[in-house]
């Protein structure tokens, strides 16, 4: 997405075309870092506040009714409901609204709310400070969904990956910073409860002072009119998510995300002192370790994504999540028995260091789920109405939450072990996701392509700026191997349809993606001629939709390494399309270095090329290569001038 140019001035933005080295480098523009430290600083006051307060109502007080061990779930509910209640209205101001007037507006409110908390505090007034749980439980509904959409409104596509990795990176170390504080001050004798009180206002305070900076962001739906019922706005809006299917199964995707997430959190204190018989510090460390870990994973999407929203990250994440929280299973049920220890201790212990290693690693993958999932809603939301989307994927992630405290209540109330619900939740997780990506194989499909692009080949791009961010077009491209429309999923952070020969969809696992691609079969029209025009139809149809179409106009795999020439299909299809008033740009693309490879008519077995039949015949990670040209004008698009242009693409690398 663009940034306008009156937000991009003041944000700082960078010009058209140039990109940062890497995400951190954000964090030096106007247009997102006051953005991130008002979000650090508003996610660490909320843990601050929510933690101090079950300590103190846990360890310091003696309410009859409200017993130590249901504050936390009473503390819990109470911050959640708001998401039930108001996120529908909120989604709604969002897109109405400059979303910078909202921040200032929620970080006023925040103030409000803390210095209400501050005189609960020094009162030690419980129920006070429960008023105020529900009202910062408001006070994150309203700005859930101006976090998400402000990021696509000021970032480019390129940039929206690393930025979201950035804010939720941000978002878990200030839970844990928040939680630590929190117990840490309250905890001081005499003066916890004033320190707790100062230490709440004063972090309100900063994040209203960092949110000054923050440079407009436009509404997106001015003219929205507001529909203050939250029962029928709720339906409103999760009928509205469900109208983009892909975006709706995404916002599934996240919401299991937290529950999964919700079960593991929640279990850290018995965990900690029931199976791993460990302190109230050996708590502390679990919650360090999988935030750290959240943090990592989602720093790493940018890196492994090259710089793109890149969803074949998402069953990456779905299969460390499940592999690792099954190990936790069996790393944890084989522990000796022990009495209680401190940090100490407990890091002395060899046995332990797996089940770190698989909190760690766990909360990782989580990471690598979750960021792209967020991005590619982001990305594929209409604007005007995106922020009522995330206002729906926060009453999603309410419910699931919920769901999730009350499936794990049933199975301890069966029986079930800590470390036997951890295997429920892993086993289900992998359940679930296989669902998801059959529902949308998309992911599935760029699954592969990543793995194919950085564990086989090394894949260089050139020139992806050239395929279009949003609206029809064609792209052609040289045919040298059974993969490459594998290659060329990999270089677009956008869907693509192809056009591909029939026989294709012949060959084992490769015919079953292409089909789940969507993939076109074209046969000759001496051959079928029914197949013939029906592809040609179905080609058009992807443009009148807006989507990419790609087709390999020599019409078959080369078998000598040489460009062929091109045929005329993609003639038909431009006039196909113009007779429906469609001109879609014509992107040409070379496939580089891809002749020799495993997937290559390179081999010769009884007097015929064939390919796959020699795994390992370039080695490990071969580099191959794209390049993207500049898009060509309807007028000079001729077979031969495609192919002149591909050919000078190619240059004098083999293809």
């Amino acid at each position: 997405m663009t940034i306008p140019a009156d937000a991009a001035t003041l944000a700082g933005a960078p010009e058209a075309g140039a990109h940062h080295a890497n995400q951190f480098a954000l964090l030096g523009q106007r247009r997102f870092a006051p953005f991130f430290w008002t979000q650090f600083a508003g996610a660490a006051n909320d843990n601050l506040f929510k933690f101090a307060f079950t300590v103190m109502v846990t360890y310091q007080l003696q309410l009859a009714w409200m017993p130590p061990a249901m504050a936390g779930l009473v503390i819990g509910a109470l911050f959640i409901l708001p998401f039930l209640l108001f996120s529908a209205t909120a989604g709604q101001l969002t897109d109405k609204h400059d979303k910078t007037k909202m921040i200032r507006f929620v970080k006023n409110l925040e103030i409000g709310i803390m210095a209400l908390a501050a005189w609960g505090f020094l009162r030690a007034d419980a129920v006070l400070l429960l008023a105020c749980v529900f009202l910062m439980g408001l006070h994150s509904t309203l700005f859930g969904p101006v976090k998400f959409a402000y990021l696509p409104q000021v970032l480019d596509a390129r940039e929206l990956t690393g930025g979201n990795g950035m804010v939720e990176m941000g978002t878990f170390v200030a839970i844990l910073l928040g939680q630590v504080a929190g117990g840490l001050l309250v905890a001081l004798p005499e003066v916890g409860h004033a320190t707790v009180a100062v230490a709440c206002l004063l972090l309100a305070l900063i994040g209203r002072g960092v949110a000054q900076a923050i440079p407009p962001a436009p509404a997106t739906d001015p003219s929205l009119v507001i529909n203050w019922n939250p029962v029928s706005e709720t339906w409103r809006n999760l009928r509205l998510a469900h109208g983009n299917l892909v975006v709706f199964r995404s916002l599934l995707g996240i919401s299991w995300m937290w529950f999964f997430g919700a079960v593991f959190l929640s279990q850290f204190p018995s965990f900690a002192k029931e199976v791993l018989h460990g302190n109230e510090q050996v708590a502390s460390l679990l919650l360090v370790v999988f935030s750290v870990g959240i943090g990592i994973g989602s720093l790493l999407c940018e890196t492994l994504s090259r710089r793109q929203v890149e969803i074949g990250l998402v069953p990456l994440g779905a299969i460390g999540m499940s592999v690792f929280a099954i190990d936790l299973y069996f790393a944890s049920r084989a522990l000796p028995p022990a009495g209680v220890m401190g940090l100490a201790g407990f890091v002395g212990l060899p046995a332990h260091w797996r089940v770190m290693a698989d909190l760690g690693l766990l909360s990782l993958f989580a990471g690598l789920y979750s960021v792209p999932m967020y991005a590619l809603i982001q990305l594929r939301s209409q604007p005007t109405h995106r922020a009522r989307i995330i206002a729906a994927n926060n009453i999603l992630n309410a419910l699931f939450m919920i769901g999730s405290a009350v499936i794990a209540g049933a199975l301890l109330q069966a029986g079930f072990t800590i470390p036997q619900i951890f295997l429920f939740t892993g086993i289900a997780n992998a359940v679930v996701a296989f669902y998801i990506f059959m529902l949308v194989p998309e992911y599935l499909l760029r699954f592969v392509a990543w793995v194919l692009t950085h564990l086989v080949y090394r894949f260089d791009v050139e020139g992806e700026d050239h395929i279009p961010a949003e609206g029809p077009a064609v792209l052609v491209c040289n045919h040298v191997s059974f993969i490459d429309a594998v290659l060329l999923m990999a270089a677009s952070p956008r869907p693509i349809r192809f056009i591909m020969d029939h026989r294709i969809f012949r060959v084992p696992v490769l015919g079953w993606l292409f089909r789940l691609a969507k993939a076109i079969p074209i046969a000759p029209q001496k051959e079928d001629p029914t197949a013939y025009a029906r592809a040609f139809a179905q080609a058009v149809q992807v443009l009148r939709e807006g989507d990419l179409l790609a087709i390999f106009p020599e019409g078959a795999i080369t078998r000598d390494g040489q460009l062929q020439a091109f045929k005329g299909g993609v003639m038909r299809i431009l006039d196909d399309a113009r007779a429906e008033g469609i001109e879609p740009p014509v992107v040409p693309m070379a496939l580089t270095n891809l002749w020799g490879s495993y997937f290559s008519r390179i081999e010769v077995r009884d007097g015929e090329q064939v390919a796959m039949v020699r795994p390992f015949r370039r080695g490990f990670f071969s580099r191959v290569g794209l390049r993207v040209g500049t898009a060509m004008p309807r007028a000079e698009v001729q077979p031969e001038a495609l192919q002149q242009r591909v050919s000078a693409l190619l240059g004098s690398q083999p293809t």
